[in-house]
């Protein structure tokens, strides 16, 4: 058994160590990869081989990866959601600060003194005075979205003193838990925009969530409001929170996507995306990422995918038989298929899970008895089957059929 890994940013050498290199090839260039792992490199131009079965996101975000395209080939996308959340959180509480006290503009005032000698402190007391700022205590924090980043940052504000409400139409019962009891939790966003002094988003880019900070949204909100965005740059409508930012209705807006008109605002700070730039983020989401293509590529086994659904078996594969990895669409008497393909071929199956996501499904077969190319074909004919993949229990070759729709 061995892979082919292509990496298209540098990983942390920490994630790459826990792919054995007797068993994987590593390279950025490599030819006719089985997986790819990747951090911000743009996918979506890329012409992938037909054997790459997999793609791990160094990170939370896969915008920069094409999922419908890879998810009808049958190729399991893996993020890695919480792996970079405190390197994320912590970039946030230092964006609510920047965005109340001026700090960063008062550093460039106060080098300019250079040259100016013994009167340096007396010019630094007399300037100060503009460069004045709220404090956060006392002040109402709205946080959009409750995953992983935004149940930290909720709970971390309270420690400021600030009264917090969150959004989530999504919270999960294992992401509420996670809450402190005293973040009040906002029924609609208009109530959020409503109550709050800062404002802090933390949900994806998607066609529901692009441009949702735009000029019906921020006319709901305070007067004099402070925003605060290190998740998706689209969320917010750059035009329209110039405008606002131009009328003093949003007193600030820091940012971790730099844009040319945001650019030298006097009110904005914007950020070279930094939100997981730390080194304890980069290992731990190449960690993570690393181990989630190792259980699948040699065992099958799917967890956070963002097209797949989450399937995993603990038993070992039948000595001298076959796991059978089939990715298929969501459709009724699928699975009678299978069972018929391998009964009239006279192979037992020792287990059988299915687990479906929306339109997609995913099985993990364990069969009695090495299955062959014929039966491995007849299995990928299957009108509705995306990918079928065997794992042989002893070292024999790797066989691997697609639909001849893909």
């Amino acid at each position: 058994m061995s892979f082919k890994i292509q990496t298209l940013n540098k990983i942390a050498a920490v994630g790459l160590n826990q792919l054995e290199r007797d068993v994987y090839e590593i390279a950025s260039d490599i030819n006719n990869p089985d997986a790819i792992l990747v951090r911000s490199a743009d996918m979506h131009e890329m012409q992938l081989s037909d054997n790459v079965k997999a793609v791990a996101r160094a990170g939370a975000g896969t915008n920069n990866i094409p999922i419908p395209e890879l998810t009808e080939k049958g190729v399991v996308v893996f993020n890695t959601p919480g792996a970079n959340a405190n390197a994320v959180k912590e970039l946030v509480m230092l964006a609510l600060l920047l965005s109340s006290r001026p700090a960063i503009e008062a550093n460039k005032w106060a080098n300019a003194l250079a040259g100016k000698g013994d009167a340096i402190p007396e010019l630094a007391e007399k300037g100060k005075s503009q460069f004045v700022g709220p404090e956060l205590m006392g002040k109402t924090l709205g946080v959009i979205g409750l995953g992983a980043i935004g149940a930290m940052v909720a709970n971390l504000a309270l420690h400021f003193g600030m009264e917090v409400y969150g959004y989530d139409p999504f919270l999960s019962v294992s992401a509420a838990l996670k809450l402190n009891k005293n973040v009040k939790i906002a029924e609609t966003l208009d109530t959020l925009y409503a109550k709050s002094d800062y404002i802090t988003i933390h949900v994806p880019q998607t066609n529901d969530t692009k441009g949702m900070i735009n000029a019906s949204s921020i006319k709901t909100m305070k007067d004099g409001v402070r925003i605060i965005n290190i998740a998706r740059g689209g969320l917010i409508n750059n035009a329209d929170i110039i405008t606002a930012l131009d009328s003093g209705k949003v007193a600030a807006l820091v940012t971790d996507f730099a844009a040319e008109e945001l650019l030298n605002h006097k009110n904005v700070i914007c950020l070279p995306h930094l939100g997981a730039s730390t080194p304890e983020a980069e290992d731990n989401c190449a960690v993570m990422a690393a181990k989630e293509l190792k259980d699948f590529l040699e065992f099958g086994n799917i967890t956070n995918s963002v097209n797949f659904p989450k399937t995993i078996t603990d038993n070992p594969i039948p000595q001298g038989g076959t796991r059978l990895c089939i990715s298929h669409k969501n459709i009724p008497d699928t699975i009678s298929k299978f069972t018929t393909i391998l009964g009239e071929a006279k192979l037992n199956i020792a287990s059988f899970i299915n687990q479906a996501r929306g339109d997609v499904a995913y099985n993990i077969i364990d069969v009695d008895g090495k299955v062959t190319d014929d039966i491995i074909a007849k299995l990928a004919a299957c009108d509705t089957v995306n990918r079928v993949r065997p794992i042989f229990a002893e070292k024999d070759e790797h066989i691997e059929a697609t639909s001849d729709e893909n």
